[in-house]
């Protein structure tokens, strides 16, 4: 695994975060640093997309990046057949995640797709999952996003969505950012990486709170809401639609 050094040196100019060559060499070492139980995270995540998928359906990675949860999803059904759409608009991700499905045998029953999450057609779904990634598209795009996968899903079906959330009150937003930075201080950032990529997130990422995504989604249609994990500002919600 590759070290994440991308905001090791000072930079003169900090330019807006993208999902580029540069970041994609280094993703997963930026991912265990930076995000609190991703492993555990993408892992019952995995096991959530065995027992809600139906035969014949769909299941729609949406933001997949390299496809650390592709990959899981491929081993966690093991002979069992799937159908997945993975769609990332990072080119790099994709070429990653096209690589490493090289060596599987049973890859073919994922189709990447390079493009915008705005601009793919969902239907026949019965998983829908999202990682962190709403929170990098545009704030008035997201409810009709989320309207568009809850009528693309089937009767019965799940909404897996991670993000990471700010708080309404100040005093408990100031508190989970505290902790966050120490997170990473502790994974062996410093204090400068972190000013770097925060200052180069401003504006693209734009996270929101948990009573907005729980509001859009119930609006959507969704009948059930819960939050099954959660870490100070990171939280994993899932949705079921009747």
């Amino acid at each position: 695994m590759e070290k994440d050094q991308v905001f090791a040196g000072k930079k003169l100019k900090i330019q807006p975060f993208e999902f580029n060559k540069e970041v994609a060499r280094v993703f997963d070492d930026m991912l265990n640093r930076s995000v609190p139980f991703y492993k555990e995270s993408i892992r019952r995540q995995s096991q959530l997309a065995e027992q809600f998928y139906q035969p014949g359906s769909r299941i729609y990675d949406l933001g997949c990046s390299h496809g650390n949860l592709g990959i899981l999803v491929l081993e966690q059904f093991k002979e069992k057949p799937f159908k997945m759409v993975a769609v990332d608009s990072s080119k790099p991700m994709i070429e990653k995640y096209s690589k490493r499905l090289e060596k599987y045998d049973n890859a073919s029953q994922i189709d990447l797709v390079c493009g915008f999450l705005e601009d793919i057609q969902i239907k026949d779904a019965s998983v829908v999952l999202i990682n962190l990634t709403l929170q990098f598209l545009d704030m008035k795009k997201r409810d009709d996003l989320i309207k568009k996968i809850y009528q693309g899903m089937n009767p019965n079906s799940i909404l897996v969505l991670t993000e990471k959330i700010v708080h309404a009150s100040k005093e408990l937003n100031d508190l989970q950012t505290q902790f966050y930075t120490a997170f990473k201080l502790e994974n062996g950032y410093s204090e400068l990486e972190i000013s770097q990529k925060r200052d180069a997130l401003e504006k693209v990422l734009v996270p929101d709170t948990i009573e907005t995504h729980e509001k859009r989604i119930l609006n959507a249609g969704f009948a059930k809401f819960d939050i099954w994990l959660k870490w100070f500002n990171f939280a994993s919600m899932m949705a079921i639609k009747r």
